[in-house]
């Protein structure tokens, strides 16, 4: 592990010099008995009770800042409402994180938010660098005294520290990785920002692998050892080691713009005939990687497998007719189409799917006979729930075995179906194929892990129709305004799901283009072809 410690930071100015704190603009309001003066309330005094005025936000926000300046850890903890957890972060910043001199420069206050800009130095070793972010503290009234307090959060040391997190300075436990693609073009944080999160994971897992040394960093360190350290600051470089991803920088840039489309917006990029992970972006960019650990039903996106299901069972094929109604009931559970559209019941399976017809699947299903059929098709085909090893965290979806009516949710990719859009990218690969080939972001020869592998591969046959299905749904059905700018060999199908009773459903979408295939969800999106659409359709243009 790498050493250091917690960190805070608060609004004012002040200069911290090695040996101890000394305040700058504003005078120490502290008692000598380090109670404090600001925001004291006597044994005789009435608690207050409110939100706090502009002159306690002023006096307190001021006297924290002149505690912890002047180096009174305890007396400046005090002045927040969990002392307990404030006080070993606001001594741990000299100490441990090696922050020889900070000026912070407060901002007007917005109400009782209280923003500054943090502009430190940072020494370790020999070593020194300036460090600058900014945060925000803000003032609130404490429940029992009345006094107006800090409220005292991770992010008032930092805008990304989170609970139980650790702010550090040291040397880093793994070396520095130099990530490149397929064709050997660098990638990085900077270029690619959806990459962060994961180039942070496949340092902290090949850092060791890849040939490079350590260097000297500020990092933050997760409360979750699962998860991967955040590089804040990097005093000294050391030997990055070159590490090889399976990401193309082409899809990948293509990504990182189309997701900026839309706030909540993920998109996965798989190559069917390998496996190899090709793109991964996610709007916000930083933080949670949803694209791979995401989970939310994936609407009618579902419908791919739901439909390899029933023409393995002999109960459909893409020419066969069907009924389309404008609704179905089954067990006590009515399911409609988008608009309570209908179809001529002489219309082809083919037409259902690329029109999305709900209905369709519903009335389909007493003739399974098996309430676990699709839980078992998305497992043993499509490798759905398997331990995936794809090089970093992924979440590998989940089609649990359910009766009656939950099962019958399952077939249009409700209730208790859940999925991201690295799963869904690789059930449409899956469908390309025929075979379920695990995705990775770095190659298997990298360190020999063993990846998922599903019991058995769909028919020659059945491959073929599902792919017949999908182009039809691009060229003339609902994935046809999404797909008309790409070209080659390709298919798609739209979804949408509702979740948590939204007023909006969230938008899903899928695709492939000869050899790459897509998927992407946008939340409160909508129609699958109007925001996910034109994201997955962005990615397979520049895909290779």
């Amino acid at each position: 592990m790498r050493s250091g410690a917690k960190v805070a930071v608060v609004g004012g100015v002040f200069v911290l010099v090695a040996g101890g704190l000394g305040y700058g603009a504003y005078e120490v309001l502290l008692d000598g008995d380090g109670t404090g003066a600001t925001g004291t309330v006597s044994e005789s005094s009435e608690v207050k009770t409110g939100p706090p005025d502009k002159e306690e936000i002023e006096e307190t926000s001021k006297g924290f800042l002149e505690a912890w300046a002047s180096g009174d850890a305890t007396a400046a903890a005090l002045l927040t409402n969990n002392e307990t957890a404030a006080e070993p972060l606001l001594a741990g910043y000299a100490d441990e994180v090696h922050v020889t001199k900070a000026v912070i420069t407060p901002g007007a206050a917005v109400g009782a938010k209280v923003p500054y800009m943090v502009k430190a130095t940072v020494s370790y070793e020999g070593k020194t660098k300036p460090w600058s972010y900014s945060s925000e503290l803000t003032v609130v009234r404490g429940l029992t005294t009345g006094k107006a307090l800090v409220d005292w959060q991770p992010t008032v040391i930092h805008p990304q520290l989170t609970e139980g997190a650790t702010l550090r300075t040291g040397e880093s436990s793994t070396a520095a990785i130099e990530a490149v693609d397929h064709n050997g073009k660098v990638l990085d944080k900077e270029t690619y920002p959806s990459l962060g999160p994961i180039l942070d994971s496949l340092r902290e897992k090949y850092g060791d692998k890849a040939g490079g040394s350590p260097g000297i960093e500020t990092w933050i360190e997760p409360a979750d050892e699962q998860l991967p350290a955040t590089t804040l600051l990097t005093l000294a470089k050391g030997k990055p080691g070159k590490l090889q991803t399976t990401l193309d920088a082409g899809a990948q840039a293509a990504a990182e713009k189309a997701v900026k489309q839309f706030t909540g917006a993920s998109v996965v990029a798989v190559k069917p005939s390998t496996g190899s992970i090709r793109a991964v972006a996610n709007n916000p960019a930083t933080g949670f990687n949803a694209a791979m650990q995401g989970k939310q039903a994936p609407g009618s996106t579902m419908k791919i497998v739901t439909a390899a299901m029933l023409m393995e069972k002999g109960l459909v094929s893409a020419g066969s007719p069907v009924e389309c109604p404008k609704e179905a009931t089954w067990q006590s559970r009515t399911f409609h189409n988008l608009d309570h559209f209908e179809l001529p019941s002489t219309e082809p399976f083919t037409t259902s799917f690329a029109r999305s017809c709900n209905t369709a699947f519903i009335k389909l299903i007493d003739d399974t006979k098996d309430d676990a059929a699709l839980a078992k098709e998305a497992r043993d085909v499509f490798g759905i729930g398997l331990d995936w090893q794809s090089g970093v965290v992924s979440y590998d979806g989940s089609v649990p075995e359910e009766t009656g009516g939950a099962a019958a949710e399952q077939y249009i990719g409700q209730g208790t179906v859940q999925m991201n859009a690295l799963t869904v990218a690789s059930i449409t690969a899956t469908a390309r194929t025929g075979t379920f080939r695990q995705p990775v972001i770095v190659p298997q020869s990298l360190d020999g892990r063993k990846l998922a592998t599903a019991s058995r591969s769909l028919s020659q046959n059945v491959t073929g129709q599902l792919n017949d299905m999908m182009r039809a749904t691009a060229s003339w059905g609902t994935g046809q305004a999404a797909m008309a700018s790409v070209g080659g060999d390709k298919g798609a199908k739209t979804g949408s799901a509702e979740v948590d009773g939204q007023a909006t459903s969230n938008s899903w979408f899928t695709g492939f283009s000869d050899d790459l295939a897509a998927a992407a969800v946008v939340q409160s999106g909508g129609h699958g072809g109007d925001a996910a659409g034109p994201v997955v359709a962005a990615v397979l243009r520049a895909g290779s």
